[in-house]
């Protein structure tokens, strides 16, 4: 198949999704005074269940990551516990897709622990961990869950091996050493069966789960893959990279045959490593560039012209890494259809961004929010071990829908200005941390104080005028 080159904004198509807008969180909703990790290491440093927040931070003698639950937003304590187990610092973070309180982390002692987090978050520093696998004779970089089968995790070491673990049992069951050196990727099909890699040998590689069979495999030499995902169930693959122009790029592959990529797209002239994420229920992507700040989507179809650009978010802060929310934890009243977590270390920020569908949400908008992946696994470890593959266990956004202000944000803001009348302020309803923050609400309070006694000075005048003109009118009839 020849390979097409297309400009990144190609013709238009009519879409649901072409009017997609990004949101940043405001001030309140934000994580601050993270101290997060300044490894260099390519990779997201941040993830996301419904529950908690996990991020990577900076830590002298061993390794230490947050955990902290979501909904506690704004500064947090510097001396707020960490999971600190390892001997050398954290590469990599996952979230079990079907239990919301099980972490697994990889870091440079050569292990792979997984952790188990009470509701609430921790309490004091977490050094015992569940559970510690050894395997790997060099540094562990990657880690990721099997998306359908609960206990199964991969993980893929500096040592060029990716060793396949049975958690139920606590023990390696395979171990995949085709890779001449370090596996920088690793994603899933849908049903867990394939699994496509790519490495710094500069070739991709879509293997079989299970055994680590290789089915495919692609010299690239013109498009230095950096990272490789799967697109759902259209049978295609795509991965980013850097072109022989040492230009950002992505191509997109049929995942039966890897001779040639089926088109190859250039981004931009940027350096930094160009981060895929696809939603698989909405067929949009977005690529997100390391040390930028903006975030492009597209959507992914079977037909020319196979990625069509849709937007561009645009933010001064240049992300580390970004964190993403599973489809169960997002806010489907507001037709959210994806939110990452940013990491932007200068500032020591978490700022979420939801990308929006633009959509006065009066009931369940099925069309944007299909049956999607839900945190019931489909097969037992043993059971996919043996040889049976199966799609994930599918659930509706339904029953997570509420419904919003129907009288729209100028009735809310009536509201918020009743309340404030009574004396509660809705907007700055978090606790002041610092004395500066304090300072900002006394003042922010004595000018609506004045406001009001203004408002209220000014409506007494109006009364005497009334009355006086009353007072007048009745004169004159008499």
């Amino acid at each position: 198949m020849p390979t097409v080159k297309m400009s990144w904004r190609s013709t238009y198509r009519s879409s649901k999704f072409r009017n997609v807008f990004g949101k940043a969180a405001g001030r309140e909703e934000c994580y601050e005074g993270v101290p997060i990790t300044r490894n260099v290491h390519d990779n997201h440093f941040c993830a996301a269940n419904p529950k908690f927040l996990a991020i990577i931070t900076e830590s002298s003698g061993g390794g230490s990551f947050l955990v902290i639950p979501v909904y506690k937003t704004g500064r947090i304590d510097p001396h707020h516990p960490k999971v600190c187990g390892h001997q050398g610092s954290v590469l990599d973070i996952k979230w079990s897709p079907f239990r919301d309180n099980i972490l697994a982390s990889c870091s440079e002692d050569c292990t792979v622990r997984i952790w188990e987090i009470p509701d609430g978050g921790i309490r004091r520093n977490m050094t015992e961990a569940l559970m510690v696998l050894t395997g790997h004779s060099r540094r562990v970089g990657l880690i990721e869950w099997h998306p359908t089968c609960s206990g199964i995790l991969y993980s893929a070491g500096y040592d060029g091996k990716i060793i396949l673990w049975n958690l139920e049992e606590g023990k390696a069951v395979r171990m995949i050493d085709s890779h001449s050196d370090v596996v920088l990727c690793m994603s899933f099909n849908t049903d867990g069966s394939l699994l496509a890699t790519s490495c710094k040998d500069k070739k991709l590689r879509i293997m079989d789960a299970r055994t680590g069979r290789l089915l495919q495999e692609a010299d690239c030499k013109r498009h230095r893959v950096g990272r490789v995902v799967f697109l759902g169930n259209m049978k295609r693959v795509l991965t980013t990279g850097v072109s022989q122009w040492n230009t950002r790029q992505v191509a997109l592959w049929d995942q039966e045959d890897l001779s040639v990529p089926i088109i190859e797209e250039e981004i931009d002239g940027l350096s930094g490593l160009l981060f895929p994420f696809y939603d698989a229920d909405t067929h949009m992507l977005y690529l997100a560039g390391k040390g930028d700040g903006n975030i492009r989507y597209y959507e992914v179809s079977l037909e020319k012209p196979y990625l069509q650009y849709l937007m561009e978010f645009s933010s001064p802060a240049p992300q580390k890494g970004l964190g993403v929310m599973p489809k169960r934890g997002l806010d489907v009243g507001e037709c959210e259809v994806f939110r990452f977590y940013k990491l932007v270390t200068l500032k020591g920020l978490v700022e979420p961004i939801s990308m929006i569908v633009p959509r006065r949400a009066e009931t369940f908008q099925e069309d944007i929010y299909p049956m999607t992946a839900g945190a019931e696994p489909a097969l037992t470890a043993e059971e996919w071990l043996s040889g049976i593959n199966r799609g994930p266990v599918l659930i509706s956004l339904k029953e997570t829908y509420k419904r919003p202000n129907p009288a729209g944000p100028k009735a809310a803001k009536r509201e918020r200005r009743a309340m404030a009348m009574k004396g509660l302020d809705l907007i700055e309803n978090v606790s002041p941390k610092t004395d500066n923050e304090f300072l900002k609400m006394f003042y922010r309070q004595q000018d609506e104080i004045k406001r009001l006694q203004k408002e209220l000075s000014d409506k007494d005048e109006r009364i005497k005028q009334l009355e006086l003109e009353l007072h007048n009118l009745k004169n004159v009839t008499y």
